[in-house]
């Protein structure tokens, strides 16, 4: 197995023995609404791309679906409210009141929850605390979703709210239909 021991910070080494990345280790990109740390790219799997992410206080991705992407979210630390499937209505405000066909409604998600999307599942998380949360994230098939975060960051990181044109632009091109805003901020 390969190490990063003697690599750069965010630096990868792979071989036909496989990939380790090491706690705290992976290339990071930050911006005031998100930080996300790329463990496993399209370099180095054919079958899906792995994030480490923080989710600020306020930060909420809100709902979408992808047409063609599988997502796996599992929560590291903290608390996130998310959703994971199709409503009754899809309403364009706030997803918190969406309620699926069986009565399910968003839940509260503490470490340890698991939460998997399937291609064509409305989906959201929302940060609604007063701390940071963490959540590993997996994506199939990559790249997509690496090039996707690398956009947004730069997007998000800009003073001032979101460019909600350039976001909307930024998420079409990447198998994202958004379904209620995306926010940051208290």
């Amino acid at each position: 197995m390969t190490s990063h021991a003697g690599t750069p910070e965010g630096a990868y080494t792979a071989s036909a023995e496989g990939l380790l990345v090491p706690p705290g280790r992976g290339r990071t990109l930050r911006a005031a609404a998100q930080e996300v740390t790329f463990k496993v790219t399209g370099e180095h799997s054919r079958v899906s791309s792995s994030f480490e992410v923080v989710v600020p206080p306020g930060f909420d991705v809100g709902a979408h679906v992808h047409a063609r992407s599988e997502e796996l979210f599992y929560v590291l630390e903290g608390e996130l409210e998310m959703l994971a499937f199709e409503p009754r209505v899809r309403t364009g405000g706030d997803w918190r009141d969406w309620e699926s066909p069986a009565g399910g409604r968003p839940v509260r998600a503490g470490p340890g929850t698991v939460v998997v999307v399937p291609p064509g599942c409305p989906h959201a998380f929302a940060n609604r605390t007063g701390k940071p949360a963490k959540v590993f994230f997996q994506a199939s098939p990559p790249p997509d979703h690496e090039r996707y975060f690398e956009e947004l960051i730069g997007i998000l990181d800009r003073a001032g709210p979101p460019d909600r044109e350039a976001i909307a632009e930024l998420r079409a091109r990447y198998d994202i239909e958004q379904l209620t805003p995306l926010r940051h901020g208290a």
